[in-house]
């Protein structure tokens, strides 16, 4: 009996040990891991925009002025250009002497950085933004969102060519294959995450035109026109050429060859 007891505590005084033995050489593990973590986080190295030689403030920055270096990451100012960022670079005015060697900053840039630079950012070159007034229904009951493509339709008083002296209701088309840039102050940017707060809500569409184009917008709200938006499919890229002026004699005209035309068209993509 005696024996038998010391034999069940032999047992459990080994497995306690194996036991305390693996929790300690597991934690030592862990240990050494944090350990390397901690000095992988210390020197780990990010490459940052630099430029190849040096440049004066008040230089346009071209592909040809910029490199990148490898600089420890804790030692690095949370505004340095990144090198994923190169192309937030280009055609950048330098605001501060740049130096060969030495990482670039956001605040060494005119207007910083692209996140900072709010709407005026999202422009292309050569283009405009304008916000033009709309109401829900003009608006595709408020479904327009930025990004979206649309076509901009008008509805004016017009001379009337077949009554001098009269006025007539005249519908046409303004522009097509347009980028909307924002809704209100919504911007794509900002509903990124806050998709409930996309769509309706706006009395605005800021529109990204030509200055040619900006000038006709702005004539056309000048003159009291009403304008209405018709959203396009992201993919549909095609233009109308010769879209007509739509007044009363046109409409009474021709609704039922646009009927017939769009049965027709209709039964072919059926089939």
């Amino acid at each position: 009996m005696k024996q038998r007891i010391i034999l069940v505590l032999a047992v459990f005084i080994g497995l306690l040990a194996a036991f305390l033995t693996h929790h300690y050489l597991a934690a030592k593990d862990q240990e050494v891991k944090n350990r390397l973590a901690a000095i992988e986080k210390r020197y780990r190295q990010v490459r940052v925009m630099t430029v190849d030689k040096p440049l004066p403030a008040g230089t346009v920055l071209t592909a040809r002025d910029l490199g990148s270096i490898p600089v420890v990451e804790q030692q690095l100012r949370p505004d340095a250009v990144l090198e994923e960022q190169y192309r937030d670079l280009l055609n950048r005015k330098t605001l501060n002497r740049l130096d060969s060697g030495t990482p670039i900053f956001w605040s060494d840039i005119d207007g910083g950085a692209p996140g900072s630079r709010g709407l005026a950012g999202d422009i292309k070159n050569g283009m405009r933004a304008l916000s033009i007034n709309v109401n829900g229904a003009a608006a595709v009951s408020g479904m327009v969102r930025p990004n979206d493509r649309i076509d901009v339709i008008g509805t004016f008083s017009f001379p009337s060519r077949q009554h001098p002296g009269e006025l007539e209701l005249v519908t046409l088309t303004i522009i097509q294959d347009v980028t909307v840039l924002a809704t209100g102050t919504d911007t794509a940017k900002s509903l990124i995450g806050a998709s409930s707060r996309a769509g309706g809500g706006y009395s605005t569409v800021t529109l990204e035109v030509t200055p040619r184009e900006a000038e006709m917008l702005v004539f056309a709200e000048q003159i009291k026109g009403r304008l209405a938006l018709a959203l396009r499919n992201p993919g549909d890229v095609h233009y109308e050429p010769s879209l007509p002026r739509v007044n009363f004699e046109k409409i009474e005209t021709e609704i039922e060859s646009l009927n017939l035309h769009r049965q027709r068209t209709l039964l072919r993509k059926r089939e």
